[in-house]
This record gives structure tokens, C-alpha cells and sequence, in this order.
């Protein structure tokens, strides 16, 4: 079924596709998803976790050509990565695309394989959040398969919700019920994860996945412990936040919350320092792609007030090893990164030697302010630390 009136902007097409699709069967909506040219590439985005059988036997049964992205962090239990495997060849998918994390990135970010015992925010980042955002360019759509009655924020989610204002993000099984789901896998005989009978309800990476006891919740397994209750992928939806900015201004994100910009005297690009005046050298703020060569700037190091970092996309983390070349090299200013940066990465920017992370008006409403303040104990972690150095 078209859409009447494609030329739209992605949050009135998300809002006349919860109408549309309201009391439509999940089936019927997928293959309208799948079969309409309107809504554009289309990927499945799927952990093959306990319940992932469901929908990856509905797209095998409309179009087992669809994409498949399916995210190895390289910390998934074995029976993960066998049933993945088991049931792409049972189904006869033909396009899994098995996606993991930059092998640069995991160098600079995690030589180790322990960044998840120090911070698992930023470990999430590295693995799931920004593999995906590379794994998603061009790509118009993407389904998942939250529910509602999995709890936590996942308890007010639509079947289609906008993302960014970039693309959209569709969860058909969003109002559907843990027995719907039990019944769906009992009535067409699917496989079940191996690890469900061993009392895992829900399976993300081994180290950070234990099984659930009866009467506890859905997702108690995850991050046990912990105030965590997602990885990261799913808080870039658009989700209005009353009592945040509500002008399209800068918002400055820190340790102690947000804090209005304060931006007003800076250089759009690098300019040879030569040519400043004395008065401009004495608060200088200047502004830095990632690219940047740190040594250029060592004839005047200790002369910028704020340097200004560009993140952007959330999946390019070159801004965080110029942060930390730049604090190696002696520079003590206010460091500031700028851009796309997620709540769940500001763990990782704090101990990269930023300051601060300035963010749009719109993500500053899609990631409010508690979910950035969750993350501002970032210094009872040791995890290079050095690059740390206060001003």
C-alpha cells in the first residue's frame, strides 16, 4: 500500500504510518514495508537473540533476500554465532551481512578486550553503536524487534518511530505480548536459541548477559547491576522531552548537566596564528576537523582559550584520538567536542581529554538530559586516564 503523500518530512511520514498501520497484522505491514518502493532500502537488523527467530522467519517467508545486518561485537556467546549460521541457512537467507567493529577503533579504544569491565557504555558504543551506524548508510529504514512488553523505555515505543530525522525505524512487534510471541515460534515449529532453556531471556554479549530467575524482569540479565538497560542502538529515536531547550541553539553538555553555548569568538577554520592579533590570540577559540594534525598547532599551544573538535557522524572516533594527541602534546585549554556524539559515548570523550561536547538543539530533545548525567561518573573508571588532565 503506497503512501499517499511520500513528499513528506520523516516524522509526518512516521506519524501517518502509526496511523495507517495501527490494527494492521504484522505480516501484512512487513510486506508492505518490503514490497513498496516508496519506503526505500529496507534492512533487518537482527542479534539472532532468543526471540529474533520470529522475524527473521516472517522476512524469509516475504523476501528472504532482504538485508541482514547482524552485529558481531566479537563478545557473543559461540551459540550466538552457531545458531546465526543455523538459521540464515534454514531459512535461506541470501543477504546476512555480518558487520563488526573497526579493527582500528578496537586498537585505539580497547587493545585489551576489557573496555567493558571499566565502562560498558563505551564498550557498547564500540561494538554495536557505531558498527551499525556505518552498516546503515544508505539505507532508508531499518526494523528491530523491541517490544513493549519488555519494559524499561521500550514500554511507550511505536511500530514506526523516526530516527534522527534521518531515516526511520520500524518495530512490527512492538504491541505484541510475550505469549503472541511464544505462540508464533510454538504454532510454525521455529528453533530456539540454545540458550534459552537455560533460563536467558534476553542474550546480548557473554560477558555482559547472565540468565533471568523467575519473577524477575524481562531484561534483568542485562547489565546485571547496573542502572544500564540499553545498548545504545535504540536512543537516537525522536522522542519530545518536555522541561529541555526548546530554541535551535547549541546545548553544552558536561559533568554538571547542560549549559547554554558560549561560542561567540571563535574561527570557522584554522588560520596561520601569524596573522592574528594579539587581542584575538588572548581568548582564542578555533575550530578543528578530525583530520587535524595536532603538532601543527605546538608553536602556539599554550595560546587557545577552547579548542573545538568536529565529530561528524557518531561512527567516526577520530575526534577522540585528537583529543588525546592534543592533551599529550601539553595542550591544558577547554576542549570541546562537536557534533554527533551520543549520551553513550560520553564516557569515552570525557577520558579522551575532552571537557565538554556540544550538541544540537534537537539531539539535546531526543537524549535529554538524564541520560547524559548517568553517564557523568565517568571518573571513578581508570581507563586512560591519562589523557585526562584537568584545567
Amino acid at each position: 500500500m503506497p503512501l499517499e503523500n511520500p513528499i513528506l518530512s520523516i516524522s509526518e511520514r512516521v506519524t501517518e504510518l502509526n496511523s495507517r498501520y495501527r490494527n494492521q497484522k504484522t505480516e501484512d505491514v512487513l510486506r508492505d514495508i518490503l514490497k513498496d518502493p516508496l519506503f526505500g532500502p529496507v534492512a533487518l537488523v537482527s542479534s539472532f537473540g532468543a526471540e529474533a527467530v520470529v522475524l527473521l522467519h516472517m522476512i524469509s517467508v516475504i523476501d528472504p533476500a532482504t538485508p541482514v545486518i547482524f552485529i558481531d561485537t566479537e563478545m557473543l556467546f559461540p551459540q550466538t554465532l552457531a545458531y546465526q549460521k543455523d538459521l540464515a541457512e534454514k531459512f535461506g537467507l541470501t543477504d546476512v551481512r555480518r558487520i563488526t567493529p573497526s579493527r582500528e577503533a578496537v586498537f585505539q579504544r580497547d587493545t585489551d578486550n576489557l573496555l567493558h569491565l571499566a565502562d560498558r557504555d563505551s564498550c557498547c558504543a564500540l561494538r554495536k553503536t557505531e558498527p551499525l551506524e556505518r552498516a546503515l548508510i544508505g539505507f532508508d529504514a531499518w526494523i528491530g524487534g523491541r517490544k513493549r512488553f519488555q519494559g524499561g523505555v521500550r514500554v511507550a515505543i511505536e511500530m514506526f518511530e523516526n530516527e534522527a530525522d534521518t531515516r526511520i525505524k520500524i518495530n512490527p512487534l512492538a504491541h505484541w505480548s510475550r505469549e503472541d510471541v511464544a505462540d508464533y515460534i510454538t504454532v510454525n515449529t521455529l528453533p530456539r536459541h540454545p540458550l534459552v532453556a537455560k533460563g536467558y531471556l534476553s542474550i546480548g554479549c557473554a560477558p555482559c548477559t547472565t540468565p533471568v530467575s523467575a519473577g524477575e524482569d524481562y531484561r534483568a540479565g542485562r547489565w546485571r547491576g547496573e542502572e544500564k538497560t540499553e545498548c545504545g542502538i535504540h536512543l537516537a529515536s525522536h522522542v519530545p522531552n518536555s522541561g529541555e531547550p526548546e530554541v535551535n541553539t547549541a546545548v553544552i553538555v558536561n559533568d554538571e548537566g547542560f549549559a547554554p553555548d558560549d561560542w561567540d569568538r571563535g574561527y570557522s577554520v584554522f588560520e596561520d596564528m601569524d596573522d592574528l592579533s594579539e587581542t584575538q590570540k588572548s581568548a582564542l577559540a578555533i575550530d578543528l576537523p578530525n583530520t587535524f594534525d595536532a603538532t601543527d598547532l605546538l608553536p602556539w599551544i599554550d595560546q587557545i582559550d577552547l579548542i573545538r573538535v568536529e565529530f561528524p557522524v557518531f561512527s567516526d572516533g577520530r575526534g577522540f584520538s585528537l583529543a588525546q594527541r592534543l592533551r599529550l602534546l601539553g595542550y591544558h585549554g577547554r576542549l570541546r567536542a562537536k557534533g554527533h556524539v551520543l549520551a553513550d559515548q560520553y564516557a569515552m570523550v570525557r577520558r579522551s581529554g575532552f571537557d565538554e561536547v556540544e550538541i544540537s538543539h534537537e539531539l539535546a530533545n531526543r537524549q535529554p538530559q538524564s541520560q547524559w548525567s548517568a553517564r557523568a561518573a565517568w571518573q571513578t573508571h581508570n581507563y586512560q586516564q591519562k589523557f585526562y588532565q584537568s584545567t
